[in-house]
């Protein structure tokens, strides 16, 4: 098929664009979450794929951390396993977890290998059980209230936030150009499986690797202000104002605290972006444009 000129041109125009980002990122490690929609329909899920892939083969290093809320919710359903969360967080009994292991360290994470690699990319499974790669610790929910003295402690079970991460693992794939693909289980002190949020283990392990971006996938486009605008950059102190006036709130401040995080203990950036938007990551990684958010250090 020829193309018309416009076509070519077009083609030209985002292939120069791409060319300064290719030759600034080379060599550097780019943590992503995948989560969201694009991890459910067909169409993003594989425009992810080749996005990692393309990554690859222009000599950036990314690496994959995923999620599956709404897969192991089905599961659990059709299991008739009962189910609650409590401030977000599910309450993973043993049956639960051994759920989300068998949903996150063996459905899902092989299904993203797979595509990965039929999209010509070398791509390895792991959870962070492998090698003890995660370290895990309980979490813990405090509430405070009134009529309380002291806050409540709310055990909710298999839960768990990153102790520390052992990225010799990594380093190995990494450099035998290979794709980490990795499921957000951890292995605590006292050799119980931990299920822990996606997105805190994406920040931990942007900050372990010195990564120069942490790319997060959501499910809306981006930060807005509180017309509905998009914020398409942002400083960390620009975020922290937004935070103090309620324009950042509910679900999507953990995403922003493992954001800031990242940035304050290494990370160059972090990137809020809309998984909804085939070939997102490529697009905000090597083009002027991207699809989201971009938090940068104030300093």
């Amino acid at each position: 098929m020829t193309l018309s000129k416009t076509s070519a041109m077009n083609i030209a125009k985002v292939l120069t664009e791409s060319l300064p980002y290719i030759q600034r990122f080379t060599g550097t490690t780019i943590v992503v979450k995948y989560g969201g929609n694009a991890m459910t329909e067909e169409i993003l899920k594989r425009g992810f794929a080749r996005d990692i892939v393309l990554m690859k083969l222009v000599g950036m290093n990314p690496v994959v951390v995923h999620g599956g809320g709404p897969q192991i919710g089905n599961l659990l359903t059709e299991l008739a396993i009962e189910t609650k969360f409590i401030d977000g967080m599910r309450v993973t009994d043993s049956k639960t977890m051994d759920v989300v292991e068998m949903v996150l360290g063996g459905q899902v994470n092989q299904e993203i290998v797979s595509l990965i690699n039929e999209c010509g990319g070398k791509a390895l499974g792991l959870t962070g059980k492998d090698a003890s790669m995660i370290r895990a610790r309980k979490m813990l929910i405090k509430r405070s209230s009134p009529e309380l003295k002291v806050p409540e402690i709310i055990d909710i079970g298999h839960v768990g936030e990153v102790k520390h991460i052992n990225r010799e693992v990594i380093d190995l794939l990494l450099n035998s150009d290979m794709i980490p693909v990795i499921a957000p289980i951890g292995v605590g002190d006292d050799d119980e499986t931990y299920n822990i949020n996606a997105d805190l283990v994406a920040g931990k392990l942007a900050e372990e690797l010195n990564a120069e971006k942490l790319i997060l996938l959501t499910d809306v486009a981006g930060l807005q202000d509180k017309k509905g605008n998009l914020l398409s950059g942002l400083d960390t102190a620009e975020v922290e104002r937004l935070i103090e006036d309620g324009t950042i709130h509910g679900g999507m401040l953990p995403k922003i605290s493992c954001a800031l995080s990242a940035i304050e203990n290494g990370v160059h950036s972090a990137h809020i972006i809309d998984g909804r938007v085939e070939h997102a990551l490529m697009l905000e990684v090597l083009t002027d444009d991207g699809v989201g958010t971009l938090i940068s250090s104030s300093s």
